[in-house]
């Protein structure tokens, strides 16, 4: 069941992109805030007549910003003929019923945006349910303004016997039966991704107990993820030049140059403000970074926020506890750079970033090999290349050694077969009666 926020035109089309900035907040972040959220709506295929950032001294709890400066930003959207004003801030409900109260046309948030997004690219029934769970508790304390098409059926909200006050009392029980279904559903869809979350864990403790390592792919939306995991592994995964095209994981096993094998997870991409419910619902398939044994961060590079990009990265990993994971940072999109710049803004980027980190054009194939031996790195500490020296009745030993480690060589002598092996440290560990 999908799961409406609340009543809409059926498209809308001139659309009012406001920003306010709050004292404290820099031009040039809100600046880049917007332009993110001009991205946002255009990925909903809204029509944008105007974007424009105003500044207030001092925060005001109706509005955000003083009367004047409402009544400009009505008068504008009149003058524009938009049919919609979507701000890049995040609105309380009353602020945004006060607001479509003032500019008489729909008024949506930045969360809002999102949240449409997100319900657009849900593809699998668990991001279907991730979605909804989010968008419902959004929802919820909205309720109360999504009914005033009761009172316009019955009326108005004037005295009278069979007026204003009746259809308030059935608007107020159509509400509360609402909030309860709501409730009801929000509950519902939280015990099946509990289900789906005890999966998830069951495989990964098979996982564990095989001894196969795993990295999370993370990152800003748009940067590569999902065409980094289809390059190295041919997974096939959705991959196209849009925001949040990825919104559950796919995980791929694949064996390293030294003979390890690596489980790699593709994630769903982060945002600047991403709405912390949003971080709430998909803790599930967000667990996979948690989980994993290392990270590795995907950046724009050519973005000029990039930087920025992979703080904001690390603020939801911080936030979901894995602020301390191992990781290694890729500068997808290398090739964007103007060549006479590359390799300067490349090692001014990796100046800031305290984790290894390495350049990559996915896109051109190209750095495929440093990433590889970036994760052997990373996995060092796993595994040790010994001999052993293995009886040719213990078959079981041999065969898994072969599954689960790189075998180099074989040799037999007599009834023992001498084999030269990467192993990992646990699995060489057991065996160690055997070593040479």
């Amino acid at each position: 069941m999908s799961f409406e926020i609340r009543e809409k035109p059926d498209m809308v089309e001139r659309a009012l992109l406001v920003g306010i900035a709050l004292p404290g907040e820099s031009r040039r972040e809100r600046e880049a805030l917007l332009a993110e959220l001009v991205d946002l709506v255009s990925n909903l295929g809204i029509g944008i007549v105007e974007s424009r950032l105003e500044f207030t001294r001092e925060m005001q709890a109706k509005y955000l910003c003083g009367i004047g400066k409402a009544e400009e930003i009505r008068a504008r959207a009149e003058e524009l003929g938009a049919d919609c004003v979507i701000f890049d801030n995040l609105l309380s409900p009353s602020q945004q019923r006060e607001w479509e109260k003032l500019v008489n046309v729909t008024v949506i948030d930045r969360e809002e945006v999102i949240l449409d997004i997100f319900a657009s690219r849900a593809r699998t029934r668990e991001a279907v349910m991730q979605v909804d769970l989010a968008r419902m508790q959004y929802a919820l304390p909205r309720m109360t303004g999504m009914w005033k098409h009761l009172d316009r059926q019955r009326g108005g909200s004037g005295g009278g016997k069979g007026g204003g006050a009746a259809a308030r009392g059935e608007g107020e029980k159509q509400i509360e039966v609402d909030r309860r279904l709501a409730h009801e559903r929000i509950e519902s869809i939280r015990a099946e991704l509990e289900v789906v979350r005890r999966q998830r864990g069951t495989q990964r403790k098979e996982r564990i107990r095989q001894g196969i390592p795993s990295a999370a792919i993370v990152g800003y939306t748009n940067a590569g993820k999902s065409s980094l995991l289809n390059l190295v592994t041919g997974a096939g995964v959705l991959a196209k030049d849009i925001l949040f095209a990825t919104l559950e994981t796919t995980s791929r096993k694949i064996e390293l140059p030294d003979g390890q094998p690596l489980v790699l997870t593709d994630t769903v991409g982060f945002i600047r403000n991403l709405p912390h419910r949003l971080v709430e619902a998909f803790k599930s398939t967000l667990e996979e970074a948690v989980l994993a044994d290392f990270l590795i961060q995907v950046v724009d590079a050519a973005d000029p926020d990039a930087l920025r990009h992979y703080e904001t990265t690390c603020e939801v990993l911080a936030s979901l506890g894995a602020a301390d994971k191992p990781m290694v940072v890729v500068w997808n999109k290398c090739d964007l750079l103007p060549e006479e710049m590359r390799e300067v803004t490349l090692d001014a980027l990796s100046a800031k970033v305290e984790c290894p980190s390495l350049s990559m054009s996915v896109l051109r194939e190209d750095g495929v090999d440093k990433l590889l031996r970036a994760c052997v790195e990373m996995m060092s500490h796993r595994v040790c290349r010994s001999s052993y020296r293995i009886p040719l009745s213990d078959s079981r030993t041999i065969a898994l050694m072969h599954r689960d480690g790189k075998v180099l060589s074989t040799d037999y002598d007599g009834n023992d077969a001498v084999v030269e092996a990467i192993l990992p440290k646990e699995f060489a560990a057991r065996i160690e009666h055997y070593r040479i």
